[in-house]
């Protein structure tokens, strides 16, 4: 056997193992990005609707309490179809508006980074406003999810394809 086809075979072996690993790409971006929603529209829900829909009034935001309301459903709804592989590309249509949102109306002032040590104190550090970063990969996770072929193994979709499958098999 020749180098080239030595070297070919070994190619090709690992490039199926990557293409069979692939398909477990989506799991751990669901949990991450579904978790992270999750803990986001928590956080509003313990401080109260009344404090997020009165950051969003100082924002200008028309219906501040209706909109603090949709933004904490899309964070709770949202992040759970995501994190349980559910209706994932429509759960990511609010979820993807949301954060573009948060880009041009928060984030995007601050610039790129989100962490901005500001100083260092007896106190431990203290940060300066947050950048529009970890929005910009939330955006990328979803896209990821969306444009991979959707929610991957132990999901919620992949359970319901396969029940569709046996039903249409019968």
């Amino acid at each position: 056997m020749s180098t080239t086809v030595m070297i070919e075979k070994v190619f090709l072996t690992g490039s199926r193992a990557r293409s069979a690993l692939a398909a477990w790409a989506p799991i751990p971006l669901r949990l991450i990005v579904g978790y992270g929603f999750i803990e986001h529209g928590l956080a509003k829900m313990f401080r109260g609707p009344d404090v997020f829909a009165a950051i969003l009034r100082a924002l200008g935001v028309p219906a501040p309490h209706f909109m603090a309301w949709v933004s904490i459903l899309i964070e709770l709804l949202g992040g759970l179809a995501v994190l349980l592989g559910g209706f994932v590309t429509l759960a990511s249509i609010p979820m993807a508006m949301l954060l573009l949102v948060a880009i041009f109306t928060v984030h995007l002032p601050n610039g790129f980074s989100s962490v901005k040590l500001v100083a260092v104190t007896a106190l431990g550090p203290q940060f300066g406003p947050v950048g529009y970063e970890i929005d910009l990969l939330y955006l990328a996770c979803l896209a990821a999810l969306v444009f991979m072929g959707g929610a991957g193994p132990f999901s919620l979709d992949s359970l319901l394809q396969k029940r569709a499958r046996r039903r249409v098999a019968c």
